[in-house]
């Protein structure tokens, strides 16, 4: 299959003539560079930042007793969501979730989410953070997703669900809880104190274990308010029992609707809706991570159906968990090894490719899953056969084995038709040696895939891969960079590629020292990818050393164009020939072509497809080049 390369138009104003470059396929980033800001990418397309953890104040709702107000913004950004504006008065809201688990008396405790809405600027193009009122009466920028007083308290807000068909939000509680004390991390002792969250545990002066600003404070058992879930609304349940659900919020009024108690309680990550608005297919961040499906009685009711563990080995794949029992709700990951499941190590973020219905799912990967999966292994869950590949090649063992190895993970891909799951990309390359000197390093290395989502380029779906590396060992750093330096790059990868590798892979940006980069979702109108820098070193430069939200411009102005075509080649040195120039109202070509049209500072302005005339009347007079569908450019003068 031959590769599309992104082409930009270079216009050289100065001497009113046209010229063509390739388009840098990735960002020149050392690999033992570390740098402090989010690395820039290259032209056309621009960096803008939208939300700055800590710094930006959020408007929040009278929470524990607190009258409604305003406080700074929760940190540690994961998830990206985007709720289009179907009114057409903004392009939408954008959900931003907090992985962190600290209190907040006006916030609330453990996790968080933010909101806001965002038009673009018909000058710039950037995007206008708006000022909005909300029903509950908050004014203001920025919005706290009210948990506290609907659903109760979140943990760890990580990854979640963007549907593409509605704008509808769910956020996923990830770091999974198996008592009150875990809800803490455990770090203390008494069952009712809060403890250290994902920032560590602070000190007092005389060096004791404080627990100040961190954790839960109620941990009191909890009734379930769920009209929606007769199985378990009003039943009392442990504190820690009431998290580790998809959390669906309203976006436009900035508060939580419902935690999915059908969907089962997992220590989940990601998700993503078809297109018909039926099945909702679940990632689950843990080792073993079954992949798991819910089918809606009717589309877009997301309360009443049926829930399924995958199981690849069964004569039909899917097996049905009873999501109207509580306790197997309660403990869905004993559910899905009682049935056999399929066993994945770390499925992290699910998107969909709106064209044609595939599934892909980053699965993370672990260093040495067998410690994680074994037991499970011994009671019958099976392994997805890629490991069993995969582990046969590593000296014919089993994936249970101790010496089974996954470094570096890979991204996955879902059929519905055929219900088959394969491996789209893997990690890597490979590299034996588990210290690589800088100078050795390979020029493209792509390690634990994380965030995950598609993106149409100039009507070409790519996948936008976010890293998360497990660690700097192995090869996922080089050995004079690893001690002090992680770099998680975000990559595109063109899905008409056939069994593509990493060198196939367009390096986008990067985030600055410390930071994972995830988020990766792009606007409904194409033009820009909203990305998150998460908990980076405090050393950076503001607003680098806080988590922040930015948005990468400019995805409008890339022109897809295969160089490979041998039609294409005779055209080098041809004319692309349009009359009459100058015009005053329509450009005419010689045969029918594809053509895009651009400004004189290189802007596209409209793609055309198939046409042997536009109609340029609405242009005001100046000078504009026209690039046909065989890379040939022209200038001509509207009058």
């Amino acid at each position: 299959m031959r590769h599309p390369l992104l082409i930009l138009l270079c216009i050289a104003t100065t001497h009113l003539s046209a010229q063509w470059e390739v388009f840098p396929t990735e960002i020149d980033v050392p690999i033992g560079y570390s740098p402090t800001t989010v690395v820039m990418p290259p032209s056309p397309l621009d960096l803008q930042v939208l939300f700055v953890g800590g710094v930006d104040m959020v408007q929040t709702t009278a929470t524990y007793g607190n009258e409604a107000g305003e406080t700074h913004a929760k940190e540690w950004h994961d998830f990206v969501g985007f709720t289009p504006d179907v009114d057409g008065n903004s392009l939408g809201w954008v959900s931003v979730n907090h992985e962190s688990i600290y209190r907040d008396d006006r916030i609330g405790d453990g996790g968080g989410m933010t909101v806001f809405r965002v038009d673009r600027d018909p000058v710039t193009g950037f995007l206008n953070v708006m000022d909005q009122e909300l029903e509950d009466g908050r004014q203001g920028k920025y919005f706290n997703v009210d948990f506290v007083n609907t659903v109760g308290e979140t943990g760890m807000n990580c990854g979640g669900i963007s549907s593409r068909v509605d704008g509808r939000i769910w956020t996923a509680e990830e770091w999974f809880r198996r008592d009150n004390a875990s809800i803490n991390n455990g770090r203390f002792s008494n069952y009712n104190q809060f403890g250290s969250g994902p920032f560590g545990v602070g000190f007092d002066e005389d060096g004791v274990g404080s627990s100040a600003n961190q954790g839960v404070r109620d941990l009191r058992r909890w009734v379930v308010d769920a009209p929606d879930f007769p199985f378990i609304n009003g039943d009392t349940i442990d504190k820690y029992q009431n998290f580790n659900w998809m959390v669906e919020i309203d976006p436009r009024q900035a508060k939580a609707i419902r935690k999915q108690y059908n969907w089962g309680r997992q220590g989940f990550e990601g998700g993503t809706v078809s297109m018909d608005n039926r099945t909702i297919y679940l990632g689950v961040d843990a080792t073993p991570a079954y992949f798991v499906k819910f089918e809606a009685d009717l589309p877009g009711d997301f309360t009443k159906g049926k829930t399924f563990v995958y199981k690849h080995d069964a004569p039909e794949k899917w097996i049905e968990i009873n999501n109207a029992d509580t306790s197997a709700m309660l403990n869905f990951a004993a559910e899905g090894l009682k049935v056999g499941g399929t066993m994945y190590d770390r499925i992290e973020w699910v998107a969909i490719n709106p064209e044609n219905g595939l599934v892909y799912m980053t699965e993370t990967g672990r260093d040495n899953p067998a410690r994680s999966w074994a037991d499970e292994a011994a009671q019958g869950a099976v392994f997805a056969p890629h490991h069993l590949a995969r582990a046969a090649e590593q000296n014919g063992i089993s994936p249970d084995s101790a010496d089974y190895w996954d470094y570096y993970g890979r991204v996955l891909v879902y059929d519905p038709e055929t219900e088959e799951v394969s491996v789209q990309i893997e990690g890597g390359p490979f590299l034996p040696e588990e210290s690589v000197p800088e100078d050795q390093y390979p020029d493209k290395h792509m390690s634990n895939p994380d965030g995950l989502n598609t993106m149409l380029i100039e009507g070409k779906p790519f996948l936008v891969i976010c890293e998360d590396l497990n660690g700097t060992s192995y090869g996922r750093m080089p050995s004079d960079a690893a001690v002090s330096h992680r770099l998680c790059e975000l990559f595109l990868l063109d899905l008409a590629i056939e069994n593509p590798t990493v060198d196939d892979l367009i390096r986008v940006t990067a985030t600055p020292v410390g930071a994972e980069i995830t988020g990766a979702m792009p606007t409904p109108d194409g033009k820009s990818l909203l990305v998150n820098s998460q908990h980076p070193s405090g050393s950076n430069p503001f607003p680098f050393n806080h988590s922040l939200t930015f948005a990468i411009h400019g995805f409008d102005q890339i022109l897809l164009t295969d160089l490979d075509e041998p039609e294409q080649e005779e055209f080098v040195g041809e004319d692309f020939r349009v009359f009459p120039n100058p015009t005053v109202q329509t450009v005419h070509f010689e045969d029918m072509t594809d053509v895009a049209l651009y400004d004189v500072r290189g802007t596209r302005l409209r793609v055309y497809r198939q046409v042997r005339q536009i109609d340029v009347g609405h242009l005001g007079a100046g000078t504009y080049f026209l690039r046909d569908d065989g890379g040939r450019v022209v200038q001509f003068v509207k009058e």
